[in-house]
């Protein structure tokens, strides 16, 4: 008996924030996966395959992790939250198809993306079909609170992408520019999981209003690490190309600090590279040099780790136990993770 609960300490050690906070809502995270299995079935063939090719890729289902973890500390609710926790995996799903095609990506989670090997308009057209089945579920919850935070966050995230092609090319871009759309395009989807599962589970106004903040500097974190990364030479970790944003000329914040403390050559570089888009073999080992000699990595990742404790701060409201904990250090881990 000694031995195998010390076994079993071990392997508590062992798990990631992100794996302890799966193992405290593995039921329902369980149910979850079989309801998103459930829903993504049609008897158009395609649409099952394509959705599967990527929501059976690996990814750690963070977002409707969230949703699951603050319905599980707000008492949950009959079921609903696993109903919404699935349709904060379809439209994650959704944003995912479309973003590959509109920034021609090749790969994601370490597979050739779905747009490569079924084309571009049938990963548009199953992403929209995936938002149409997330709506459905959000309806089925009968809580039009929890559908105006989904519907909104769903807007909100689709404004983010518009804005950032804006930002494409744009060395003029701002430090401010970069924080709206992170806060939208990836920062919204994290908040309205968290709030959404805070409300089906009928919490107080503060309780909701901590999940929802936790949420929004969570995802914001989470991004500027995303971004940092590209250029630190590790992204091959991360199951994606090295150097994507790069090769998408996107104005990510370490271009942005790059640029700004650059001498003339380096400008000149930046500008015939993510200004003019005209990219040449060495470029990239060029780009990372620079955004490394620049300190741009350590001040976004500076930035990262702030926001993450203003997440963690966020839920001082939340009652301590075990939740409130693996939520803390999900947020660490987030800013600490090397891929």
């Amino acid at each position: 008996m000694i031995i195998a609960e010390a076994a079993k300490s071990a392997r508590k050690i062992e798990l990631s924030p992100v794996e302890r906070l799966h193992a405290l809502v593995e039921a329902d995270m369980t149910a979850t996966d079989v309801l998103i299995h459930e829903r993504m079935g049609s008897s158009v063939a395609l649409i099952p395959d394509l959705t599967r090719h990527l929501i059976d890729s690996g990814g750690k289902r963070l977002r409707p992790l969230l949703t699951l973890a603050a319905a599980a500390a707000c008492g949950h609710a009959n079921g609903l939250h696993i109903k919404l926790a699935a349709a904060v995996e379809f439209i994650h799903t959704a944003t995912l198809l479309h973003d590959d095609v509109v920034d021609a990506s090749s790969l994601r989670r370490g597979k050739l993306a779905a747009n490569i090997v079924w084309g571009n308009k049938p990963s548009i057209l199953v992403g929209d079909f995936l938002l149409s089945r997330a709506f459905q579920l959000m309806v089925e919850a009968g809580n039009m609170r929890v559908l105006h935070i989904l519907a909104s966050a769903s807007a909100v995230i689709a404004e983010g992408e518009v804005l950032q092609l804006r930002s494409a090319n744009n060395l003029a871009t701002t430090e401010e520019d970069y924080l709206t759309v992170v806060g939208a395009k990836t920062a919204a989807l994290f908040a309205a999981a968290a709030e959404a599962g805070a409300t089906i589970a009928h919490a107080d106004a503060t309780s909701i209003s901590a999940f929802s903040s936790y949420g929004q500097n969570l995802g914001i974190a989470f991004q500027l690490v995303d971004d940092s990364l590209d250029y630190s030479g590790r992204q091959a970790q991360m199951g994606k190309s090295v150097g994507d944003d790069f090769r998408e000329a996107k104005v990510t914040l370490p271009v942005i600090l790059a640029y700004k403390r650059a001498d003339d050559n380096a400008r000149r570089f930046w500008q015939r590279t993510i200004h003019l888009g005209q990219q040449r073999d060495g470029d990239l080992q060029r780009a990372i040099a620079y955004v490394e000699h620049s300190g741009a990595i350590g001040d976004a990742d500076d930035q990262a780790h702030r926001y993450a404790r203003q997440a963690c701060h966020a839920l001082q409201p939340i009652p301590a136990g075990e939740l409130k904990d693996a939520l803390e250090a999900v947020a660490e881990f987030c800013v600490d993770r090397g891929y």
